[in-house]
């Protein structure tokens, strides 16, 4: 079950977990955040978010600007020092942190700070099937779910079989769509303000993929996919609606409390 990317099946489980909110979430959907919070603590867990920590670098690397992202991500690895486990609830953040950002600390006084991170760290859903490998949460969501992998949490850390497991248990829940649509939903580092016809075509293309399944909702591990599908449903009127993976696993509890 452990591939490239994934974490240590031999990493210490304490009661408390360091939370991750990336940029996108804490800017654009802190509900995100807070649900993150509320799941990680129904699993007998306590949360523990510290809350100088800013962003963890992505976007900066992406953009070719290595120097103020290893500044960033030097801050970031300071921000997470430590035992506990990291949890996050963006596969592109987790997996930059994992597999890209390690090039920034060779020969470096962080690099084995950088290391210890980076084995500790780990997004929601592989935390989930850690901590509860039959992935049952007695999570309730009645609808038809599609699910978007976004680009990074299939090539550089891979829990696309992790996210269906969990999505599989969820009662009411039908997951429409086969493993036939994993192209970028068009927001791919920026891609929506360099490139925006690109962007714009992707987004269409994921988007007309999920009505065409019968789909209600859009479901994935990444704020910024679901940001950029979501505003394009709103600009063009269509009856879709997009949902964290965290927030759809927290809707029942919300609904009844």
């Amino acid at each position: 079950m452990h591939s490239q990317g994934k974490s240590s099946g031999s990493i210490e489980m304490k009661k408390e977990v360091d939370i991750f909110i990336p940029c996108s979430v804490d800017q654009f959907s802190p509900d995100v955040g807070f649900d993150l919070i509320e799941l990680v603590e129904s699993l007998g867990f306590t949360a523990i978010y510290n809350e100088n920590q800013t962003c963890c670098g992505r976007v900066l690397y992406d953009n070719g600007n290595w120097e103020e992202a290893k500044e960033v991500s030097e801050k970031f690895i300071n921000d997470f020092k430590g035992t506990n486990t990291v949890v996050g609830c963006s596969t592109s953040c987790v997996g930059y942190i994992k597999t890209k950002s390690v090039v920034l600390f060779h020969n470096t006084s962080n690099h084995n700070s950088h290391k210890s991170l980076s084995e500790r760290i780990m997004d929601i859903t592989e935390f989930i099937h850690c901590v509860r490998p039959d992935c049952d949460l007695g999570a309730e969501f009645p609808f038809k779910v599609f699910l978007h992998n976004n680009c990074r949490s299939l090539n550089e850390y891979n829990v696309e079989e992790e996210t269906r497991l969990i999505l599989q248990k969820v009662k009411g829940l039908t997951l429409v769509n086969d493993k036939g649509n994993n192209f970028c939903c068009g927001a791919g580092s920026m891609l929506e303000m360099y490139n925006k016809p690109v962007s714009d075509e992707l987004a269409k293309r994921k988007i007309e993929y999920a009505l065409s399944s019968g789909a209600e909702y859009i479901t994935s591990t990444d704020c910024s996919c679901l940001l950029r599908l979501q505003n394009y449903i709103d600009k063009h009127g269509i009856d879709l609606k997009t949902i964290h993976i965290v927030s759809l696993l927290r809707y029942s509890s919300k609904r009844n409390g």
